[in-house]
């Protein structure tokens, strides 16, 4: 998971509140699942196990983890996105402005769009083509309420699989920046249907190696998403 990466020294609580609560609204992990275990965690964040419970604990505080002692205890995601609604929408553009709105489409086009050619452009064994695939088998087989969080995972594995962190992590900020926007779009089968077809697109010319093909499959799917906010908005 590349949002939990290492934080840095100086500000390690309020960085690891940060990577977990990306892991959480990105569905990452997924209401009612659990982190990973305590060690395991702390030792991928590069933090001690203190300030790992000291984060835990806050967020647990804040209503988006629930701590479970025992056997079968964890840190288990109570976090539940907001239900999608025009509503719901006008209120999350009122909050961000409209200025910060327009530069976090164009960074997550930026980016998104670089993701896809650079991987067009890597050469993939069979495990790294077929985790693309399955993403995307996961994609297209989702009810209504997993819809979203599936779709963020495939859109993060395409910068994962290029084997660059950095890259990674910067697709999952430009995500994180639209999510809620994303969840508070009603759900349409049509535009489901719509983006089926462009994910197809974007995987098709990923695995056949077409960088500009690539480019020209992402902008379009992410031209689309853009066209059904300004529809809702008006």
């Amino acid at each position: 998971m590349t949002v939990l990466r290492p934080v840095r020294a100086g500000n390690a609580f309020e960085e690891t509140v940060e990577r977990l609560l990306q892991a959480i609204k990105l569905g990452v992990v997924a209401p009612g699942e659990k982190l990973p275990p305590e060690r395991e965690l702390a030792v991928q964040l590069g933090i001690s196990r203190v300030t790992l419970r000291e984060a835990i604990r806050a967020l647990q505080d804040s209503g988006f983890l629930d701590v479970r002692r025992g056997r079968y205890g964890g840190a288990f995601v109570t976090y539940v996105p907001p239900q999608p609604g025009t509503g719901a929408l006008r209120k999350v553009v009122t909050d961000m402005g409209d200025d910060d709105l327009s530069d976090a489409l164009t960074f997550r086009m930026a980016v998104e769009c670089g993701a896809a050619q650079v991987l067009a452009t890597t050469p993939l064994d069979e495990d790294r083509r077929r985790i693309l695939r399955r993403r995307l088998d996961d994609l297209n087989a989702a009810t209504p309420a997993e819809y979203r969080r599936l779709d963020t995972a495939f859109h993060l594995a395409i910068a994962e699989l290029t084997g660059s962190p950095l890259l990674a992590a910067t697709c999952a900020d430009a995500r994180l920046r639209v999510s809620d926007l994303l969840n508070a779009i009603p759900m349409l089968q049509v535009n489901i249907d719509h983006a089926a077809t462009q994910h197809e697109a974007i995987v098709a010319a990923i695995l056949s190696g077409d960088p500009e093909a690539a480019r020209r499959a992402v902008a379009e799917h992410l031209e689309g998403t853009a066209a059904l906010l300004r529809g809702f908005l008006s």
